[in-house]
């Protein structure tokens, strides 16, 4: 297994109509349909089903240097299953057919899954390793509902703007490069190639044009998608080639085809030339916290909860998240990497100027009351207009 799949596509074909039964069907202690969390362990079933993207649950098989699963395997008795999925629309039909007990899912399927009630609560006291996760990752509104845990934070990460040193020497630190500034590189901008992306122009909207009142990337009324639209129409004229496949963008940048857009950090780890620099803007960024979560169906109830809590301990935490190019859920992993400082590894500061990727609803998501905001289908038929 290469790196190419673990994060593309990410936010493609959701069905909007689950998560927007969230608001209307209530959770205060707990979703009616996904059960209550539980009160105590019992003894490991011999096996536990888990469904995650690609990277996150490696056994040795895909590279020999590379397994956390043989560990908990052996501490445990629970042998692992797993099965990857290439986006969260996939992971959210599997998930539908009851055959996993544990999924890591992204932002978008996370809410989507408790809506439909195929997720369960999470009793957080029966996790020895969930004191020590970072405080800014837990109780967040991707993860819980109505201040119930439906999982457990796994890593996190920002989108940053890369930029080409020779072409930018005196560096960059505004998303204005990419928007207003863009024609200045065009047809060596590059952007993030999903409706997602809308919100990093809205991250944008929100520090130079405060009139439209835009609070939350995720939460846009119909004026303020226009804008968002009218902005990434105009930048489409600069773009030469949007992304999905990092493998790509980092071949972009070396060969100087790209010299300025949206990156992940472990893309400018990975390029060789030595002329780039990444940086979060000043506006803020988007970026991603996936949660693992536990089928309200599951078959192998106490070996989930055992996964959960040795996925958080630090060293299966380092290692998980370090192969997969973002940083730990906690500090205690820092023990096990040597990259920390590289992904800002527990600096609440940096983790407060991302906005973690969340599903479009139509009742906004920033509170407000006297509009409906537009759902992820409006989003992907405006993508589909800006791109042409």
């Amino acid at each position: 297994m290469n790196n190419t799949a673990r994060r593309s596509a990410i936010f493609t074909g959701l069905a909007i109509a689950s998560v927007a039964v969230l608001t209307a069907c209530g959770t205060t202690s707990g979703s009616s349909d996904g059960g209550s969390a539980a009160d105590e362990l019992g003894d490991f079933e011999g096996s536990v089903s888990i469904l995650a993207w690609p990277g996150y649950v490696e056994d040795g098989s895909n590279d020999p240097t590379v397994d956390w699963v043989s560990a908990f395997e052996e501490q445990t008795g629970c042998t692992v299953s797993s099965k990857t999925y290439g986006t969260s629309d996939e992971a959210f039909n599997l998930m539908k057919t009851g055959g996993y007990d544990v999924i890591a899912a992204s932002g978008d399927a996370s809410l989507r899954l408790v809506a439909s009630g195929e997720v369960a609560p999470v009793n957080t006291d029966l996790l020895e390793n969930y004191d020590g996760i970072f405080d800014f990752l837990k109780e967040k509104s991707w993860n819980s509902v109505d201040g119930v845990s439906y999982g457990i934070p796994h890593g996190y990460g920002a989108n940053l703007l890369m930029y080409n040193t020779d072409v930018f020497p005196d560096g960059l630190d505004s998303w204005s490069a990419v928007f207003d500034d863009a024609a200045a590189n065009a047809g060596k901008v590059t952007a993030y190639d999903s409706p997602i992306y809308i919100a990093d122009a809205a991250v944008y909207l929100m520090a130079t044009q405060p009139d439209l009142g835009i609070t939350n990337p995720y939460s846009l009324d119909e004026t303020q998608l226009a804008a968002a639209v009218d902005l990434l129409k105009t930048q489409r004229a600069s773009v030469g080639e949007y992304w999905s496949d990092y493998l790509k963008e980092i071949q972009a940048f070396e060969t100087g085809n790209s010299v300025v857009g949206t990156t992940w950090q472990v893309i400018q780890n990975s390029v060789s030339t030595g002329n780039t620099e990444v940086v979060l803007p000043k506006e803020g960024a988007t970026g991603w916290s996936d949660t693992w979560m536990i089928a309200s169906k599951a078959k192998s109830p106490n070996c989930a909860y055992a996964w959960l809590d040795y996925i958080a301990s630090p060293e299966a935490n380092a290692q998980a998240t370090a192969y997969f190019g973002e940083a730990p859920s906690s500090i205690a992993a820092c023990d096990f990497r040597d990259d920390c400082e590289a992904f800002h590894a527990g600096d609440a500061d940096y983790a407060s100027q991302i906005w973690y990727w969340s599903t479009p609803i139509a009742d906004c998501l920033d509170g407000r009351t006297d509009v409906k905001c537009t759902d992820y289908s409006a989003w992907a038929t405006a993508w589909s207009e800006i791109k042409g």
